[in-house]
């Protein structure tokens, strides 16, 4: 045991070698940059070996060091698993740090927060809003919710379900002589566009035999959720996925005026860190959240 550098030492060297970067370690263990340099200086005076490669942009592991790299950044996550266990032994809850997209958060997850929390009491769910991937390894984010190809590098995932969009609208929007009874009455009618994809519209018009051109463009916005905002005002007749509206379908400023969804290439996943042991928090959410988008699946489409 008196062989054993101090744990600090290894923790610096470990995030230093994983990032390639004195500075990027820093910030993950929240201290400065020198101390960083200074604790893997004392590291190497200790094993009286160099394990970096210093220059003026980068850091780079010397052959020793990368060999020492591996057992201890397998130790790290045996400590991290060994921790997990035991806090899941004596608590059947815990904490739950979530990463969700802001829309997802605010239009899917939030009105059913109280079915989930009546399931698991113990549960207490640490939300983060955010659109971008998250970097597991360098915060403290249990799990996350993507919606994209499902092409995602370093993660678990599990597939939640497919996105279909359908034609919504605010019913006061629709004049008595000029009804919606089939698709081809929406030309009558501006559509509201996603600016990053355009394209949804038009497909959704050519898989339903319509004339793309003979329909109105009407205002284009940044994501889906002011679409749908601005459908809901009366500005037109957006395409949303009927369970991010549910609220409004339910209040009745939204209403799906066609049972034809456009599949996209799109889907939601929930994914945590590669190989990263499931604590019980995690368990219990990816659970429910399949159960809830698996019961909307074979209900809506």
């Amino acid at each position: 045991m008196n062989r054993l550098p101090p744990l600090n030492t290894l923790r610096c060297f470990e995030a230093a070698a994983r990032h390639g970067s004195f500075i990027k370690a820093s910030h993950e263990l929240s201290v400065t940059p020198s101390a960083v340099s200074h604790q893997i200086k004392a590291l190497e005076e200790f094993l009286g070996i160099e394990l970096f490669l210093r220059t003026k942009r980068k850091v780079l592991l010397t052959e020793a060091g990368a060999d020492y790299l591996e057992p201890i950044a397998s130790i790290f996550r045996q400590l991290d698993e060994a921790t997990t266990d035991l806090i899941n032994k004596q608590s059947l809850g815990g904490i739950l740090r979530l990463s969700v997209a802001p829309a997802f958060l605010s239009r899917w997850l939030m009105p059913r927060m109280e079915s989930f929390q009546d399931q698991y009491p113990d549960v207490q769910l640490e939300l983060n809003a955010s659109s971008g991937l998250v970097d597991f390894s360098a915060g403290d984010i249990d799990m996350a919710i993507y919606f994209g190809d499902g092409d995602w590098p370093d993660v678990e995932k599990q597939f939640l379900r497919n996105s279909a969009l359908a034609p919504v609208c605010n019913p006061n929007l629709i004049k008595p002589h000029q009804p919606i009874r089939t698709p081809d009455d929406m030309r009558f009618y501006p559509l509201l566009h996603v600016a990053k994809r355009k394209e949804e519209w038009h497909s959704w018009l050519k898989q339903n035999g319509l004339q793309p051109k003979l329909f109105r463009r009407g205002v284009m916005f940044s994501n889906g959720s002011l679409t749908a905002a601005a459908a809901a005002q009366g500005l037109g007749i957006a395409l949303a996925d009927p369970s991010l509206v549910a609220p409004e379908i339910h209040e009745g400023t939204l209403q799906v005026l066609f049972d034809q969804h456009l599949k996209t290439q799109s889907a939601f996943y929930i994914v945590n860190q590669k190989d990263r042991k499931m604590a019980q928090p995690m368990e219990a959410f990816r659970s429910w959240v399949i159960e809830q988008m698996t019961d909307e699946s074979d209900s809506e489409f």
